[in-house]
């Protein structure tokens, strides 16, 4: 129960061969799987820990809702919801999971954007830190049969730029370390939630859990803020990360 429901911040500090006249403070919360087992208190948790770390920008690739909008909707968690999404200084952008798509995609879209939260769904956004643009690429999960290609949404921003991918799943992490991602966020894996499941999460994937630079890009893959199913954790933890970017400035650029 610690597990699950105490977050842990894990830091880490990147650099990147892009122009940033200063650093870009990322928090990134995968996995909510937001429910009647994980609610109002841990919205507004992640609230309290944004404000704590100064985060400049919320991230959140993948399986916000726990299958559908029900428990959000008969708890009003909309409201903390809306104010989270305030309280940062670039707001919220997120993507949909597996579990956002099992059939009530229409309603959890609704109601996320509704509280404020900018979804990525196949679609890119340039967003601007101290002057300098930063892109922003979500992706469908591959439960979406009809997904964009990532080529083909990088086609659609300026690579000499710092971009920033939000893709669910870590399955296509060894393609895209040959492209030009700067830093690939994803969850899915939840490190397994009950040991031992996380040797099997490690075992099928190229990075099944934590951070690796792999190719030309960074990359993070985490347990996740919330779990899936019985709130029990084994050999992981309910964690966000807090993603420090560093690019070049002045005459280095």
């Amino acid at each position: 129960l610690y597990s699950a429901y105490v977050p842990v911040v894990r830091e880490l500090s990147i650099d990147i061969d892009k122009p940033l006249a200063k650093p870009l403070r990322i928090a990134v919360a995968s996995d909510l799987h937001i429910g009647r087992l994980f609610g109002s208190g841990a919205i507004d948790r992640l609230h309290h820990l944004m404000v704590k770390n100064t985060a400049d920008i919320l991230l959140m690739p993948g399986d916000i809702m726990d299958d559908n909008i029900q428990a959000f909707t008969d708890y009003n968690m909309a409201k903390n919801l809306a104010e989270l999404c305030k309280s940062l200084p670039y707001g919220i952008y997120a993507t949909l999971g597996n579990h956002d798509l099992y059939g009530h995609e229409q309603p959890i879209v609704q109601a996320l954007r509704a509280a404020g939260v900018q979804l990525l769904n196949d679609e890119v956004i340039g967003i601007e830190h101290e002057g300098q643009p930063i892109w922003l690429v979500g992706r469908f999960d591959n439960h979406k049969r009809q997904r964009v290609a990532t080529a083909d949404l990088l086609a659609q921003v300026d690579t000499t730029q710092p971009v920033i991918l939000l893709d669910h799943r870590p399955s296509d992490i060894a393609e895209h370390s040959q492209m030009p991602i700067d830093l690939q966020l994803s969850g899915h894996t939840h490190n397994g939630q009950i040991f031992p499941a996380n040797f099997i999460v490690s075992a099928i994937n190229c990075l099944g859990y934590g951070y690796e630079a792999i190719g030309k890009g960074h990359f993070v893959v985490s347990s996740g803020y919330g779990f899936w199913g019985i709130p029990f954790r084994l050999g992981s933890r309910s964690e966000i990360w807090l993603i420090t970017v560093n690019g070049q400035v002045g005459d280095n650029v």
